[in-house]
């Protein structure tokens, strides 16, 4: 196995057929075909299924294409290396965030990370609660931010922060019902507590977007204490009587047994102390 049989096999992938594959590496179909054979003949299993349509995956393809990208990384870091005497190795941490919690919390963190760890390389991806922990299962992220917790097997769970989501109406008129999505735990609850059915309110992945509607058009729905107090003070929304609140607390997970960066545990001090203080709330 070779580093150019590994370029070839991620070509094939973001190419779809073999004859594009050669053209972007400006070599033969003949050439990548024997790249191919070769790289299945070391790893002794078939990495493509060919047919009319191009080249798709086999599951021992699907299973390669990690171990592939992580060897042209390690290739890329050891041309910076040898080429430059004065290269110093970043080691990379690879966080991710549900995507009601990207601001504060999780860009708090990183622009933490950026000031007092400038050595250590952060990769960020924001997507759902499912996504990230295949992710975080399949050990392509270090350690995810969500307000869900899974006790999975080989899983540590620390809660970081706590908010509060407590319901509210507009003063202009308390209508249409305004549902956004906060969770796994929240919907559980929600749907238990409160009286209006999800189901025929209107949807909201996103907070902003909610409190923007709920502001202009009027309506009700769920939303954290710290971004609507303000808007509570001055009467543009107020608290609906009686109504069930909701704690919020949002946690880090993260693997108890694989190898984390050797800076992980500095890092995880910056974000505890950052969950003891997130007051720009914005969703």
């Amino acid at each position: 196995m070779d580093i150019e049989q590994t370029k070839t096999f991620l070509e094939i992938i973001h190419a779809g057929t073999f004859a594009r594959a050669a053209e972007r590496l400006h070599v033969t179909q003949t050439t990548v075909t024997a790249r191919v054979q070769a790289l299945e003949s070391a790893l002794a299993c078939t990495l493509f299924i060919r047919n009319r349509a191009g080249a798709k995956l086999t599951k021992s393809g699907e299973a390669f294409v990690q171990p592939a990208k992580k060897m042209m990384e390690a290739w890329e870091q050891a041309k910076q290396i040898c080429g430059n005497e004065d290269y110093q190795a970043k080691q990379t941490l690879k966080v991710g965030g549900e995507i009601s919690l990207w601001n504060p919390i999780l860009i708090d963190w990183l622009l933490a990370l950026a000031d007092d760890m400038p050595h250590l390389m952060i990769n960020s991806q924001v997507s759902t609660t499912d996504m990230l922990y295949q992710s975080l299962q399949k050990q392509t992220i270090d350690a995810i931010i969500v307000h869900s917790p899974r006790y999975l097997p080989g899983l540590v769970v620390e809660q970081i922060a706590e908010e509060k989501l407590i319901h509210v109406e507009s003063g202009k008129q308390n209508f249409p019902d305004l549902f956004i999505e906060w969770g796994e735990e929240f919907t559980l609850q929600f749907d238990r507590c409160v009286p209006f059915n999800r189901q025929t309110a209107m949807q909201f992945s996103l907070g902003p977007m909610a409190l923007k509607y709920l502001l202009a058009k009027g309506g009700n729905g769920y939303f954290r204490t710290r971004v609507v107090d303000h808007y509570l003070k001055e009467g543009l929304l107020h608290k609906v009587k009686s109504a069930a609140e909701f704690t919020y607390p949002i946690y880090l997970v993260y693997h108890k047994n694989t190898r984390l960066p050797d800076t992980f545990e500095q890092a995880k001090e910056y974000l505890l102390e950052k969950g003891k203080s997130f007051s720009n709330w914005m969703i």
